[in-house]
């Protein structure tokens, strides 16, 4: 893959998604498999498999770090990388629906239980009248965080609402008088740290990537196992699903020997394989 892809991918998409190139073709190297993916778990989880690639694929793994979830999708439908590791499925589904992108999900990988952070709460039942609750600004995890809140005790949706895609509208029952507050995604960590808010809500490869355990950090973790509907996923461009590449991805990502390595490096549960 050419330099300009890292430069156009770091600086100009940054600045603005209508920069991005789609000249270069990283698809013109059948020998070297471009992925983008966020730096915990999942850029971690493609290093430990840079020597499968090339030992049993012949393919050189080309790893490339963002942080910036609006990016990866618009970079893939480019064309710029093979393929992304970043995201759940409710995500993708948002960001195919909005922006028309011709890519496919192509396989669950691992799950990351999403947590409630505080720097002056221990528990649930320690949560003051009118706490503050940081968010995601990222519609397609509302759904998620609320389902939580929920299961806590803490609100009540209406019943007739697909817990999936609920909002802050979709509350019947608030009796701690819970406020709402959205942040970029990549601000979370962020303001946990600088003490903002009384909840803050962090996906758990940030929480991770900021040293933070969701299982002994939090004082509400969500409840995850293989049929959990917000499985972080393998993307690619449609009509490239049955190319040797991301053939090869998929199996790699789902052998046993990834999902040992998963186990065993976030023992605490913190990510955990798909089946």
């Amino acid at each position: 893959m050419k330099k300009i892809i890292a430069l156009i991918l770091t600086l100009a998409c940054a600045l603005t998604l209508g920069a991005c190139s789609s000249n270069t073709d990283s698809k013109s190297d059948d020998k070297t498999l471009t992925v983008s993916c966020t730096l915990s778990p999942h850029c971690q989880i493609l290093e430990f498999t840079k020597d499968i690639f090339e030992k049993d694929y012949g393919l050189t793994l080309e790893i490339i770090e963002l942080d910036d979830y609006y990016i990866f999708n618009k970079a893939l439908d480019a064309g710029e990388v093979d393929a992304n590791y970043f995201q759940h499925v409710p995500f993708f589904d948002g960001e195919v629906a909005a922006n028309g992108y011709n890519i496919s999900n192509v396989a669950g990988i691992h799950i990351e239980p999403f947590g409630f952070y505080s720097k002056t709460i221990a528990s649930v039942d320690a949560i003051p009248d009118g706490a503050e609750v940081i968010l995601s600004n990222s519609v397609a995890d509302h759904g998620r965080i609320l389902a939580i809140l929920e299961k806590a005790g803490l609100i009540t949706l209406a019943a007739d609402v697909d817990r999936q895609n609920a909002t802050v509208e979709d509350i019947v029952a608030n009796p701690k008088n819970l406020t709402f507050t959205e942040v970029k995604p990549e601000m979370l960590t962020t303001v946990f740290e600088q003490g903002e808010g009384d909840l803050v809500a962090i996906n758990g490869n940030y929480a991770i990537s900021a040293g933070l355990n969701p299982v002994e950090d939090t004082v509400i973790l969500e409840q995850a196992d293989s049929t959990n509907p917000y499985v972080n996923i393998v993307a690619c461009q449609k009509g490239h699903e049955k190319d040797a590449k991301i053939v090869a991805l998929v199996e790699v990502l789902k052998s046993e020997a990834v999902k040992n390595y998963i186990s065993e490096t976030w023992s605490d549960g913190s990510v955990i394989p798909a089946e």
